[in-house]
């Protein structure tokens, strides 16, 4: 089994939002004198903080700009494509199929549609489908209501019958996803029903999942991924080891943080190379393992 290791990085998180306002509070009063020393300080409301500090979650680092590249695509969006509203993009007669799972913004994000463009490119049949069915996450609402609506694990038995379809045209079928899209992989990979699956930079994967796991999967972490960290990646690849029947491969990618591979700066460099391998690394694999 191949494995990449790197030096965990620490990093403090930004200070409490109350404590921040508390400071600038503290500076203003020392520098309007006595004279306003009646003044109150009004503090923002639970919601407005709990807003503040989602913004600051791993997940919603860097968000994808849905006006880039619009219209540039090589596929196009298939409605209704068995049961849900899918991008679709490569020759369906290829017997290889890939389907890759979203983040948080969901099956528009130009970057993933790229990289559905760029495996196609290498060969397969690539769909994308609209898990969160026309309602990603937007800036400015509660990251945590949202997520009460958007189950990943809903989404996956969702994906079932898609899989079910590509597998009657005789395709072996594999699974990509991304962040929040990696939990409906890894419980899709639980099934049986899949030949291979890979996850880059995961949210909400437990180390008990692992231990479900029925197929081959690729882990790619990120060094400065504060969600899924090279510590508990590592857990992942324990549990996986367990299981002498389970190909797998555990990477980690350096200097790199959460998003890495489909959420990346655009105009870094360091940043696009890493995608660029993130995306190499997947393709091997699938290419290793999706079999007619």
């Amino acid at each position: 089994m191949a494995r990449a290791t790197v030096a965990m990085a620490r990093a403090s998180p930004p200070p409490p939002l109350i404590l921040a306002l508390l400071a600038a509070a503290a500076v203003v009063a020392l520098a309007t004198g006595a004279e306003d020393a009646d003044a109150v300080l009004v503090l923002p409301s639970a919601a407005a903080a709990s807003a503040s500090r989602s913004h600051h979650h791993p997940c919603l680092d860097n968000p994808p700009d849905m006006t880039a590249a619009t219209g540039g695509e090589a596929g196009e969006v298939v409605r209704d494509f068995h049961g849900l509203d899918t991008y679709v993009t490569g020759s369906p007669y290829t017997g290889q199929a890939v389907i890759l799972g979203s983040d948080y913004y969901g099956f528009q994000a130009p970057k993933l549609r790229k990289i559905a463009d760029q495996v196609a490119d290498a060969g397969y049949f690539v769909v994308v489908p609209d898990l969160l069915h026309g309602d990603p996450y937007k800036e400015g609402i509660s990251f945590s209501e949202w997520l009460k609506t958007h189950s990943p694990a809903d989404a996956a038995e969702k994906v079932r019958p898609l899989v079910a379809a590509l597998k009657v045209k005789r395709m072996a079928v594999g699974v990509g996803g991304y962040c929040w899209g990696a939990k409906v992989a890894v419980e899709l990979a639980k099934t049986g029903e899949i030949q291979a699956v890979v996850i880059s930079h995961p949210a909400l994967v437990t180390v008990d999942d692992m231990k479900e796991i029925r197929c081959p999967i690729a882990v790619l972490g990120g060094e400065y991924d504060s969600l899924s960290p090279p510590k508990l990646v590592h857990q992942f690849e324990r549990a996986l080891e367990q299981n002498e029947r389970i190909d797998h491969f555990v990477k980690i990618f350096p200097r790199v943080p959460h998003g890495f591979a489909c959420r990346y700066d655009s105009s870094d460099p360091f940043a696009v190379k890493t995608a660029d391998e993130a995306r190499a690394d997947m393709i091997s694999w699938f290419r290793k393992q999706l079999k007619h």
